[in-house]
């Protein structure tokens, strides 16, 4: 109680927000003049309906129930929308998946000659599109409501080892093949995570990790590295909150403690947290803020916090020996082994010089931890100085820079 107490302390340190400044993310981004700027509102239509269906292609739609009982939205755009042949069976399935507080839309958010979905399946691939639980179209359960404290209580740990596999499963069963994977930001933690435990590996055949985050310690976002350090996360926690809606009431109490430090600006706050892209163009960051932020657990954002602090990669603590025997049988969170990931399995990473999040000295640590064993024909790499965390999937310029490469590293293997 006493630690609670000295955290509720820091937070009244940190007050004095200005509503509209903390929100202005919503409306304001260093790519804009004064005179081009967007005024979001959610979007009342899904994916299929409001990206897929709107460009001419065809959109499936799936339900797929994870072991602990959540029902995910599973979006598969099987062909291009100029393909006269509609057959599946020549076409190599792949996965995508998205990164935090975003959905499988991230993929659809733009034209067809920008969007990496739409040009997946224009190149001949069967694309699938997962959206993780507590995203907008996946937040029912098998017993639990979304006002449940128990539907919260989940990390990056059960996305990878329950929505993660359970996904990629029903695609791999559906078409009989196994699947590429690219994942983006929290996507390619995920991926690693079951790697290391050399889980996936009879379902998926490769891996792309566009801007990938496993190693967090050194990251460039000053904002985050100073909620982790406040311990900010823990504190909402502890106060009884478990789902984070990024415009709900929660994290406006969040940004109050935030935003008020000079060294962090909120009126850009696009770029303080995931650094300053080079090659958004308005019309796409419109469409995202249609669809994005989205919610995720407080428990996520806690573990994540962890991996800031401590350096490493490991699943949930849950801070005191008792609760960690519980949960592990050992008085401490298991590591995820980065290093045991198989050698044979094909990795194309990309990652970016302003990239706050996914930032150059925790990626080179990553790689030196992924290429130390890897067989040299089965790993690829990608550096893009200018490219920031949403470049990698809103950029105009990625189809040239990133998704054709990528495509070559499909065909390859």
């Amino acid at each position: 109680m006493a630690r609670i107490l000295y955290l509720i302390k820091l937070v009244v340190l940190f007050l004095g927000f200005n509503l509209h400044k903390a929100l202005s993310w919503r409306n304001q981004s260093s790519m804009y003049g004064t005179d081009d700027r967007c005024n979001p509102s959610p979007h009342p239509l899904g994916m299929c309906q409001s990206q897929a269906a709107a460009f001419g292609y065809p959109c499936e739609e799936y339900k797929v129930t994870t072991e602990d009982g959540y029902i995910l939205s599973l979006k598969r755009i099987p062909y291009g929308r100029a393909d006269s042949n509609t057959s599946t069976e020549a076409r190599q399935p792949i996965l995508l998946f998205h990164g935090l507080m975003v959905d499988g839309v991230s993929w659809v958010m733009s034209t067809p000659q920008q969007s990496l979905g739409f040009i997946l399946a224009d190149n001949g691939f069967d694309v699938w599109i997962a959206n993780s639980r507590g995203t907008n179209s996946s937040r029912n359960h098998t017993s639990l409501s979304t006002k449940d404290p128990a539907y919260w209580d989940w990390s990056f740990d059960e996305l990878a080892s329950y929505d993660l596999p359970a996904v990629a499963q029903f695609a791999y069963d559906k078409t009989g093949k196994k699947l590429h994977y690219v994942g983006h930001s929290l996507g390619t933690l995920m991926i690693l995570a079951a790697f290391s435990e050399h889980k996936l590996l009879d379902v998926l055949r490769s891996a792309v990790l566009l801007c990938p985050i496993a190693y967090l310690s050194r990251m460039k976002s000053k904002l985050t590295l100073l909620a982790a350090r406040i311990f900010l996360a823990e504190t909402v926690y502890w106060l009884g909150f478990h789902e984070f809606n990024p415009v709900g009431p929660v994290a406006h109490t969040v940004l109050s403690q935030i935003c008020d430090n000079p060294e962090i600006n909120c009126y850009d706050l696009f770029s303080a947290v995931a650094g300053p892209d080079c090659c958004l163009n308005t019309s796409t960051f419109c469409a995202f803020l249609e669809h994005a932020p989205q919610s995720t657990s407080v428990k996520n954002l806690v573990h994540l916090s962890q991996l800031i602090r401590n350096g490493g990669v490991s699943r949930y603590d849950y801070g005191n020996t008792r609760d960690n025997m519980k949960h592990y049988n050992q008085p401490r969170p298991p590591v995820y082994n980065l290093s045991s990931i198989p050698n044979h399995v094909p990795i194309f990473l990309t990652h970016g010089g302003e990239d706050f999040l996914g930032d150059v000295p925790d990626t080179r640590h990553l790689l030196r931890t992924l290429v130390r064993k890897h067989d040299s024909d089965n790993i690829e790499v990608l550096y893009v100085p200018d490219y920031a965390h949403a470049d990698f999937v809103m950029a105009y310029n990625a189809p040239q820079l990133i998704y054709g490469p990528m495509v070559e590293f499909f065909e390859r293997h």
